[in-house]
């Protein structure tokens, strides 16, 4: 069955950064588009950045670009996402996600927390 399993929250301080990274299973990795959401208690669900089957167009929130890049390795079924300059406002659970025959699964997430 597809499995989505993020890794590489934790805590950092403002101006300091983090990568994730989502490890995909269950389904051929290379054609489908994945995407990186985060949510807030209290907040809906945010679109972070997205990234096409082979790698080549990518898409980001307003809130993230320049700071954020997200990057896929077909070869090891793995998404990335790489978050610089952090802000406290980043602080929020980071899902991956992925449309698959159509049907949308979702890791279990990973907490990043920026905090001094």
């Amino acid at each position: 069955q597809v499995q989505l399993v993020e890794s590489g929250g934790g805590t950092v301080q403002p101006g300091g950064s983090l990568r994730l990274s989502c490890a995909a299973s269950g389904f051929t990795f290379r054609p489908y588009a994945m995407s990186w959401y985060r949510r807030t208690p209290g907040k809906e669900r945010e679109l972070v950045a997205s990234i096409s089957g082979a790698g080549f167009n990518t898409n980001y929130a307003d809130s993230v670009k320049g700071r954020f890049t997200i990057s896929r390795d077909n070869a090891k079924n793995t998404m990335y996402l790489q978050m610089n300059s952090l802000k406290p406002e980043d602080t929020a659970a980071y899902y991956c996600a992925a449309r698959v025959r159509g049907s949308d699964f979702w890791g279990q997430g990973t907490q990043v927390t920026i905090s001094f």
